[in-house]
This record gives structure tokens, sequence and C-alpha cells, in this order.
């Protein structure tokens, strides 16, 4: 995606704290055009209504409505700007609230400990149809997907494991390799560092992994992982 095609993603950022919320947005300036910003449950659902962003930085714990916080703003403004992608920006990391804005759709969720680089890169990919989580995160999203604990249920497991023995045959073992990071909410940065690969042979990978387990993007990846919980 070149410079200019960056500059028209419209991005609104939700966070009750105002000093924070400059900062995000002195941040993005350069690099998306912000049309707006909020404080409240009230608010954001208002705003959000009004711009239609393409993407919202949404914090998870956002006073007023009926305190459901992100997860209400999120919920409410589903119809009114049914296309926006929400990616959760939060200092916290307890499973209750990773939970409950993924439940309630979001296409991702990082913590406030990211830098201002990935915090852009993430916009980007939850803009192009990827889910992006934080890599610490991925067993709290991973158990948000499958709606069940990741442990102590047998219901069904023989038969996931023959699905999924299948279905990682069909990939060699580089694919599986990075198809579990990704799945995990690696970015494909992240991913070549960790497997000293070229972020170009990432991006091979992925479309090949895509393309043999017969799935559209990183979020199915996420989901079909989770599913069959080989992460």
């Amino acid at each position: 995606m070149s410079e200019n095609e960056t500059a028209k993603i419209r991005v609104a950022v939700v966070d009750d704290h105002e000093m924070f919320r400059a900062g995000v947005i002195a941040t993005l300036r350069d690099s998306f055009d912000i049309v707006g910003q909020a404080a409240d449950v009230p608010g954001s659902v208002a705003m959000i209504a009004q711009t239609k962003p393409q993407v919202v930085l949404l914090d998870v714990h956002v006073p007023g409505g009926e305190g459901g916080g992100g997860a209400e703003i999120l919920a409410k403004s589903r119809p009114d700007s049914p296309t926006t992608v929400f990616l959760a920006l939060s200092v916290s990391d307890a499973p209750q609230d990773v939970g409950s804005v993924i439940r309630a759709g979001a296409q991702g969720y990082v913590t406030k400990t990211i830098t201002g680089a990935d915090l852009i890169s993430s916009i980007k990919q939850v803009h192009e149809g990827y889910a992006v989580f934080s890599p610490k995160l991925a067993g709290f999203v991973l158990s948000a997907f499958q709606g069940v604990p990741a442990a102590g249920s047998d219901g069904g497991a023989d038969g996931a494991a023959r699905a999924h023995d299948e279905e990682l045959d069909r990939l060699s073992a580089r694919e599986q390799e990075v198809m579990r990071l990704i799945a995990r909410g690696y970015t494909y940065k992240e991913v070549a560092a960790e497997l000293f690969i070229s972020i170009k042979t990432v991006e091979t990978h992925v479309s090949s992994v895509l393309r043999k387990l017969q799935l559209s993007n990183r979020t199915e990846l996420t989901r079909w992982a989770a599913d069959r919980r080989i992460v």
C-alpha cells in the first residue's frame, strides 16, 4: 500500500484519557485521516455514526451508556456504520476484556505498550481484512473465538484431531510454522524475525497456506486454528 493510499484510511480514536488520546492522534496524524475522537459511550456512538470511519481505535473501558464500554460502542455502532472495522487499543490484557470486544466483533486487540510504528502497521492490517493481536494475548483470543475453555473439554476431540491432521498434511513444515505464528497474532515483520526469513517470504507462505486451506483471510485462519486447538 502506497503512502497516498494509506493517507486515505479514515481513522477515529475512542479513549477517555485526553492526554493519551491526543498522543495517539499525534502519532497517527501523518499517516491517516483522523476523522473523529470521543471519550464516552454515547459520544463515541454518535461520532462513529456521523463520520463513518474505516477504522476505530477503541479502548475497552469507556464510561457512559449502559456500562458496556468498548463492546457496547461496537454493538451500537454496527447499524449506522456497518463497514467500520474496530481495533481495540487498551492497557488491559485481562481475558474478560479481550473476550468481550472480540465476541462483539473487534478485528483485533493490541495493548498500549505497542510502538507507534507497530500501531500504524496494525491499523493498515485490520483495514486490509487481517486480524491483529498482541502475541501475548493469543491464548485469550483463541479461547474467545472458541467460546469455550481452552482445556478440559473433550467434545469431538477425535474428530477435530482427524480433521486438522488431514488439513495440516497439505502444509509444509515451514508453512505450518508460519501459520501458527500468524494465528497467534504475530505481524509479518514479527514472523520474519522469529523464523529468520524475509517479510516477502512470509507473505508467500501465508498466501500458500490460505490457498491450501481454502481460507480467505487472516481472520478465518485464526478461527481455523482456534477450532482445532493447534496453536
